[in-house]
């Protein structure tokens, strides 16, 4: 089983969501896993 591998702008986008934005580290998790799912 391999690990999912994201670019490092995403990572970056999803921390400042939270740091920078305040939102919380759930609700930017399932934003995001909404997203990816979406993109299936």
């Amino acid at each position: 089983m391999s690990a999912k591998r994201f670019p490092e702008e995403f990572k970056i986008q999803a921390v400042k969501q939270v740091t920078d934005k305040g939102h919380s580290v759930a609700s930017v998790a399932e934003r995001l896993k909404r997203l990816m799912m979406a993109r299936l």
